[in-house]
């Protein structure tokens, strides 16, 4: 069942450096959410100083995006984000709650990487509302329900005590976070076995919560990026049902072997749909984007008959 369960597009990939209408040396590690029945796409893109900023593409179909002619996110000049911004911002997550769209993203700076959180009705204004991590952490996901009023995420701290594993923490207002919980480690000898970190933000089913998440495997030849899932308890997200055994997604295509970064599939964004399917969006190679389709229940199926412990 794995071998196929991530239904690659034929026209891959969809987004490239080529179709950005300002100077860009890359395009991916972009979060794709539905607004108003089309597909807004916000990616990062790397400029020739090597720093981030991140662009907004819009779709119809879901495949075929068009950007728009200017960036959505670039570092600030001044205030409070300011300091924390100048090497770049990168990595986005959307996340519907509330009668908005929650985004968070990386900020590098000289002093780290921490997470920003910014808020937008419309994808036409965006408001930067806080810092809501210190150094260093990467890949935030905020749930797209509240439990008992309280908000989740899902990070990864980057940590050797704890090598490079998820975490939950918990918010009563999205600025100041806390409760925090270690509940998915990598696995010794696996796919997975250097370092996880959530991925797309989680999907509700009927059998759990659906987290797509990386999974990095060191070889001989450099790292190999690659997506997995696993099933958090609807009522109690830290409590982890299941985590499949298997990846669902390995560099295979050109594009995704080679580019900035070879042998890198890496997802911030992923789209359930009504009909039961998933379009997973990812960065190939650290270079474009691309997008496949999935089976919701493959996937909830890989996490409960063919899953391994969290930890």
């Amino acid at each position: 069942m794995t071998h196929e369960i991530v239904r690659r597009y034929s026209q891959n990939p969809i987004l490239t450096k080529r179709d950005i209408p300002y100077p860009v040396e890359t395009v991916h590690n972009a979060a794709v959410v539905k607004h108003q029945g089309r597909y807004i796409m916000l990616f990062r893109s790397h400029l020739r100083t090597g720093r981030s900023i991140i662009g907004l593409a819009r779709s119809y179909d879901g495949f075929r995006f068009v950007a728009d002619p200017e960036p959505f996110l670039t570092p600030e000049p001044d205030g409070p984000f300011a300091e924390y911004e100048e090497f770049g911002v990168e990595d986005p997550r959307v996340t519907p709650l509330d009668g908005e769209y929650i985004i968070t993203y990386s900020a590098y700076s000289r002093n780290g990487v921490r997470i920003a959180l910014a808020k937008t009705k419309d994808f036409g204004q965006v408001e930067k509302v806080a810092l809501i991590t210190e150094a260093d952490y990467r890949n935030v996901v905020i749930f797209p329900e509240k439990f008992g009023g309280i908000y989740a995420r899902l990070d990864r701290p980057h940590s050797e005590i704890a090598p490079w594993s998820i975490w939950i923490s918990y918010s009563p207002d999205l600025r100041f976070w806390g409760e925090s919980q270690l509940i998915m480690k990598p696995v010794q000898y696996h796919w997975d076995e250097m370092k996880i970190g959530p991925g797309a933000p989680p999907i509700k089913t009927d059998r759990g919560w659906l987290s797509i998440y990386h999974g990095v495997f060191q070889t001989m030849d450099g790292s190999v990026y690659r997506l997995g899932v696993a099933l958090h308890d609807l009522k109690n997200p830290a409590k982890i049902i299941g985590v499949g055994d298997s990846w669902i997604l390995q560099p295979e295509d050109l594009w995704e072997t080679t580019g900035y970064v070879h042998n890198v599939v890496f997802t911030c964004g992923a789209v359930p749909e009504p009909d039961g399917t998933v379009k997973i969006y990812w960065g190939g190679a650290d270079t474009v984007m691309c997008v496949g389709e999935a089976n919701i229940s493959d996937l909830v199926q890989l996490c409960l008959e063919h899953g391994r412990p969290p930890k």
